[in-house]
């Protein structure tokens, strides 16, 4: 694992960008969550962020900047803590002699995050037919029936998304 070392007019940038924000940038965050655990969280993974993309020198406006950054992390907080949910809920309704190890369930849990990232960078027509072929397991010409859509059109869509799922998994 290599480690990111700012150079020192980047690594001055952060220092004076996280002691004139970071307190604004926490109260921000604790008032819309009403969780300081998590406010204190998102903050230092908001400032992270921004670390790796070198950007804290550059910045015009640093409270929007990082207002995006946190709303973005906090939706991805939810986003994991809903997908847990139903896998936890799905997982109670199974007896418990199918229930996963510590390790499998991380690794499910990753796994289904990692798809719920692939599938909300799609448009709706586009997730729609990708999930109809793939997790449905329709032929173009039902999924094209099912959506109201020619078999081109489901063709053109699947194509889309299964490049947009490549180039996900690729970043």
């Amino acid at each position: 694992m290599s480690t990111v070392v700012p150079d020192g007019t980047a690594h001055t940038g952060l220092e004076t960008l996280y002691r004139e924000h970071s307190g604004w940038l926490h109260g921000w965050l604790r008032q819309r969550l009403n969780n300081s655990a998590d406010a204190a969280d998102l903050a230092q993974d908001t400032f992270i962020r921004v670390l790796l993309a070198r950007t804290a020198g550059t910045l015009k406006e640093p409270r929007h900047y990082l207002a995006t950054i946190a709303r973005g992390l906090t939706i991805d907080l939810y986003r994991r803590r809903s997908l847990e949910s139903a896998y936890l809920e799905a997982l109670a309704q199974q007896p418990e002699r199918y229930a996963p190890s510590a390790e499998t369930h991380a690794a499910i849990l990753d796994t289904l995050m990692a798809i719920d990232r692939m599938l909300d960078g799609l448009g709706p027509r586009t997730r729609a037919v990708f999930l109809a072929v793939q997790l449905d397991g329709l032929s173009y010409e039902k999924t094209g029936e099912r959506l109201g859509v020619s078999v081109s059109t489901v063709r053109k869509h699947l194509a889309r998304a299964l490049m947009h799922c490549l180039l996900v998994e690729d970043a």
